[in-house]
């Protein structure tokens, strides 16, 4: 069977969105690192819609620091790959076309960090998840005991961390008399650009204090609110592609119709018009961002582990239990939505409904297990920010630590069935290590986790309501199982 690519797009089904646009003379002005499948579902399909409407040397270079999957994924094809919005109407195909290149990090570092530096690139944006950021979630400082940060510190000229390439590459600007470029987070983060200015300047700073103060007076660092539910593709996923379109394309990407992204409008050297294609630019992206974080990514790693514990793959799976449902309503009314407040114009009943909705989507495949990784790094934002608020006002924090107790019950390792979990969290080890020396007692368990500075600083240690709560849900999870624990709260 022939890939996709450039000669076979004539050839595709008529129903299929190609682009408009020369991608012969498309030059780059985007490097974007971390490109996995929700930035080619995101951002990318964003710029595709703007370069076919206006043009512009938009075109985005794509950076694996891990793996080389996506690139060999990529390559072959003319970085060409078909982009499937699923929904209970149907499915709708788009070619994408704004990735003009893809390179793998680790092969060479030095070749990144100059195509970096090129002059014609005017915006970084990264998707490398939470962890990538090598920092205390607890405090937003850079770890500098991280492997990769010290690594990198003491061999720029080779780095391995996206921190240790951004630095690398701004501090070639730098030295060259060049502008600065726009750093664009685009991760799960509150205030996501505030986050990568921090730990970029601190880093900045261990390499040359003047290199620092350049960076915080030329570099911008936007922060944003990224939201459409992208599942990892499956081979079942390519299968489907593959007999629909005609030709194999092995980087395709499946996501929802819903799509969103508020952008602080903050850069250095120009974008694109993104503002003409759906993106809302605002001067202040916090309330958005509180939204979202709160009521949707606290919902879904709730429900992850939870669900996952209760026997479930799939959120929609999770979502055709009416006490989960009842669950999901509650803390959305209570715990999350006491916690926020809508900007005007905006209905927020009808953003919880919609979620819900969304959540609900039996066309896409969004596996428990995948939501659940890397907990350590997502609970501060998603769940423990709206705790601490919610404790400062003696407000309702039952689902909260519902949520607490279940990551919990999740990172010990073991299933209600004694299987093993494969736990993907870079705190795996220690955090199953607190779990195993505390068997068969909830609340050490409960005390040994949230001891964990890196995770819960040093204030919910000393939060008894919280602690006390958790300790009674973990309870209930080990002497009847999360399922019948959730039916008994929220079956009613």
């Amino acid at each position: 069977m022939n890939r996709l690519n450039q000669e076979q797009l004539s050839l595709l089904p008529k129903d299929v969105i190609l682009p408009r646009y020369d991608r012969n003379s498309l030059k780059a002005g985007i490097v974007h690192l971390g490109i996995g499948a929700f930035h080619r579902a995101h951002q990318a399909f964003y710029t595709e819609a703007v370069l076919n409407e206006f043009g512009g040397d938009w075109g985005i270079v794509g950076c694996s620091l891990r793996s080389p999957s996506v690139r060999d994924q990529l390559v072959p094809q003319d970085c060409l790959y078909t982009l499937v919005e699923r929904s209970g109407e149907g499915e709708k195909l788009q070619i994408i076309g704004a990735v003009k290149d893809t390179v793998v990090g680790p092969e060479n570092p030095q070749a990144l960090v100059a195509i970096i530096a090129e002059s014609n690139i005017k915006i970084v944006s990264l998707t490398v998840t939470e962890k990538g950021y090598c920092h205390d979630p607890a405090t937003g400082n850079l770890n500098l005991n991280h492997p990769d940060i010290v690594h990198d510190l003491a061999n720029l000229d080779r780095p391995v961390s996206a921190i240790g390439f951004l630095v690398a590459a701004l501090k070639k600007r730098y030295e060259a008399g060049q502008k600065a470029f726009t750093l664009l987070s685009c991760d799960n983060l509150p205030n996501n650009g505030e986050v990568l200015e921090k730990v970029i300047v601190q880093f900045a700073q261990q390499i040359d204090a003047s290199l620092a103060q350049w960076i915080k007076t030329n570099a911008t660092f936007p922060c944003t609110m990224i939201d459409r539910i992208v599942p990892a593709t499956t081979d079942d996923d390519r299968r489907d592609i593959e007999a629909r379109l005609g030709v194999r394309d092995e980087g395709m990407v499946v996501c929802e119709p819903f799509t969103q992204w508020v952008v602080e409008d903050k850069f250095a050297d120009g974008r694109p018009a993104w503002e003409k294609v759906g993106v809302l630019m605002v001067e202040d992206v916090r309330v958005f961002e509180k939204i979202k974080l709160r009521l949707l990514n606290g919902a879904h790693s709730t429900m992850a582990y939870t669900g996952y514990l209760s026997g479930f793959q799939y959120i929609s799976e999770v979502m055709e239990q009416p006490a989960f449902v009842n669950l999901v309503k509650t803390y959305m009314a209570r715990e999350a939505g006491e916690t926020v407040s809508a900007p005007a114009g905006f209905d927020i009943e009808a953003y919880k409904q919609q979620l819900r909705d969304r959540f609900s989507n039996k066309a896409l495949k969004h596996r428990t297990w995948q939501i659940a990784m890397d907990g350590s790094q997502k609970l501060p934002q998603r769940l423990l920010e709206t705790l601490r608020e919610q404790l400062a006002g003696n407000g309702h924090i039952d689902i909260l630590c519902l949520g607490v107790a279940a990551w919990i019950r999740y990172v010990s390792g073991v299933d209600e069935q004694g299987n093993p979990i494969e736990v993907s969290d870079p705190l795996a080890k220690e955090l199953r290590a607190a779990c195993d020396a505390n068997q068969g007692n909830p609340a050490g368990m409960v005390k040994a986790i949230v001891g964990i500075q890196k995770v819960f600083g040093s204030d919910l240690i000393d939060a008894t309501p919280f602690v006390q709560t958790t300790t009674q849900w973990l309870e209930r999870f080990y002497a009847k199982g999360v399922l019948a624990s959730v039916q008994d709260a929220f079956g009613h």
